[in-house]
């Protein structure tokens, strides 16, 4: 189910000039509303392309569950102070990086339902935010749960 979500929304961003899959074709990134934007990391290429790259910008976002382990599907949505979307899209992996103009931010990122909002003012040097989510029986199956 998952699944047909993401190819739907991913082909409505392309058609619609939101997406730019990267040379790679690991991750994805793009312009909205005049932010730039890139996420991914899931394997060892594509995260290493993504540290080489988290220099360009200054809001870098990163997602796990509380024992680390990486998620990716995370709904992000970033709003200018004034409570404009300016940014909203499904992280391609568990880094998602911006570049904003100076200023104060509200980050919303949503995991299989939940959601976190942050507050993160923006200027000189990269801000980062790493959001964590409690673990499900489907996250972890090795946990007693899942064995039942």
């Amino acid at each position: 189910m998952k699944l047909q979500i993401w190819c739907g929304v991913s082909a409505m961003a392309v058609l619609l000039g939101f997406v730019v899959p990267t040379a790679s074709g690991q991750g994805q990134g793009g312009t909205q509303s005049g932010v730039t934007f890139l996420s991914g990391g899931v394997g060892e290429d594509s995260a290493a392309q993504i540290q080489a790259r988290a220099n360009e910008f200054n809001l870098k976002l990163l997602f796990t569950l509380v024992e680390g382990n990486y998620l990716s599907d995370v709904g992000v949505a970033i709003r200018d102070s004034g409570g404009r979307t300016l940014v909203e899209q499904v992280a391609d992996g568990p880094f998602f990086l911006a570049k904003l103009p100076p200023g104060s931010y509200t980050v919303a990122a949503t995991y299989e339902g939940k959601t976190q909002t942050r507050k993160v003012n923006i200027g000189g040097g990269q801000r980062t935010e790493q959001f964590r989510w409690a673990s499900t029986s489907a996250d972890n199956p090795t946990s007693a749960e899942a064995r039942k």
